[in-house]
């Protein structure tokens, strides 16, 4: 009897084991989602739409949201997003090249700003400088490379495009979680067993 307590407290902990390795990964996935642009992977020559989303985890509110776009890509459209009023940027030949919303996001809280943009039809990655100004005037430049502080979010435009179920989800927060699951499952298919093969009264009775 005890043998059988100690194999379920096992597995108890290694199901909370499990769960606790999931949310370690998950949250790293969260703390470095910055100034982001999805989807991280996209077909060449698709019209794809495309969403930057802006945190503010300063302590004063974000008024000022600048994208630049690449030159090899064409944006062809944006939606309208309550509260933001959206700058639309061009060269002399009237080709967009970036865009600025104004607004207020107060902290703690995301936005999301979509556009639609025509691919480049070569294997190529792009980078997205994007500017996020405070209210009290600071400016922070997501323009680093990556493992900077403040690095540049980037697509890679390459093969087919990215599912459109799996964007904006971190595939490490996708896979710490199926982990977690499995475990949890294994664990419970495990007591069941044991409960099934026990003696009192969940043992299976053979019919006289």
């Amino acid at each position: 009897m005890k043998t059988r307590h100690a194999a379920r407290a096992r597995r108890r902990w290694t199901a909370a084991g499990a769960v606790g390795v999931a949310l370690t990964l998950i949250v790293p996935a969260i703390a470095i989602a910055h100034a982001v642009v999805y989807p991280k992977t996209s077909a060449p020559g698709a019209y794809e739409r495309y969403v930057l989303r802006v945190p503010n985890e300063r302590d004063v509110a974000t008024t000022r949201v600048e994208l630049r776009f690449p030159s090899d890509m064409r944006v062809v459209s944006f939606a309208d997003v309550p509260g933001w009023e959206l700058q639309i940027q061009t060269d002399s030949a009237k080709r967009i090249v970036g865009a600025v919303w104004t607004g207020t996001l107060a902290p703690a809280r995301f936005i999301e700003f979509p556009f639609v943009a025509v691919n480049p039809n070569t294997t190529t990655r792009i980078t997205w400088p994007a500017f996020q100004t405070y209210a009290n005037g600071d400016r922070v430049e997501w323009t680093g490379a990556e493992g900077a502080k403040s690095p540049a979010s980037t697509t890679t435009i390459a093969g087919a495009a990215e599912p459109a179920s799996r964007r904006g989800i971190p595939w490490v927060a996708s896979a710490a979680l199926l982990i977690s699951l499995i475990s949890l499952g294994l664990s419970l298919r495990k007591h069941d067993t044991s409960r099934t093969g026990s003696t009192g009264p969940w043992r299976i009775r053979g019919t006289s």
